[in-house]
C-alpha cells in the first residue's frame, strides 16, 4: 500500500480561493491525481449557519454540502493538473468554477460535532468540462451525493 498523499490547510488554501467562512474542506487525507480525492470537514457548533438552520436542531444546509463536494472536486482537478507532465501552470493559480450539479441527493442530515468525509472521483474531461462523482459520508453512511461539473479558467 502506498503512502497517502495529503494536503494540510495551507496546501488547500494555495489551491482554492475560498476562505472562512466559506472554505469547507479542512484537510485532504488522500488523493490520486486523475482519479480520486478524500477530504475531511469537521462540522462544528460555531459554524455561521448553526443558529439559523435550524434553531431547534442544527443541520448543515444542503447547499453547503454541495459546495463542500464541489470544493473537493476542485482540489482533485487542481492536483490532477499539477501532476500532468506537460501542463504549464500559469503564474497565478487557475480557478475551477462550478458549472453544474447533477442528481443531487440528500440521505441524512449532518449535525455539529460530526465529521464529514468528502469523496470525489474524476469521471472524465470533455471539451474543458471536468465531470466528477462526489459524496459526503458520516461514519461510513452516505449523507449526500451528486455529479459535479467544473471548468478551469485562468485567474
Amino acid at each position: 500500500m502506498s503512502n497517502p498523499k495529503t494536503l494540510d490547510p495551507d496546501g488547500i488554501k494555495r489551491r482554492l480561493p475560498h476562505r472562512y467562512p466559506f472554505l469547507l474542506v479542512d484537510r485532504v487525507i488522500d488523493y490520486q491525481p486523475g482519479e480520486s480525492l478524500r477530504a475531511i470537514k469537521q462540522v462544528t457548533a460555531n459554524e455561521p449557519w448553526v443558529s439559523g438552520h435550524f434553531p431547534e436542531r442544527a443541520i448543515m444546509p444542503g447547499v453547503l454540502l454541495v459546495e463542500a463536494m464541489a470544493q473537493a472536486c476542485g482540489l482533485l482537478a487542481f492536483v490532477t493538473r499539477e501532476a500532468e507532465p506537460d501542463a504549464e501552470m500559469p503564474p497565478e493559480a487557475p480557478l475551477f468554477f462550478l458549472v453544474g450539479v447533477d442528481n443531487a441527493r440528500f440521505k441524512r442530515p449532518i449535525e455539529p460535532g460530526e465529521t464529514a468525509e468528502l469523496a470525489a472521483t474524476l469521471d472524465r474531461v470533455v471539451r474543458g468540462i471536468w465531470l466528477f462523482q462526489a459524496r459526503v459520508e458520516v461514519d461510513g453512511a452516505t449523507a449526500a451525493s451528486a455529479g459535479i461539473r467544473c471548468t478551469m479558467r485562468e485567474a
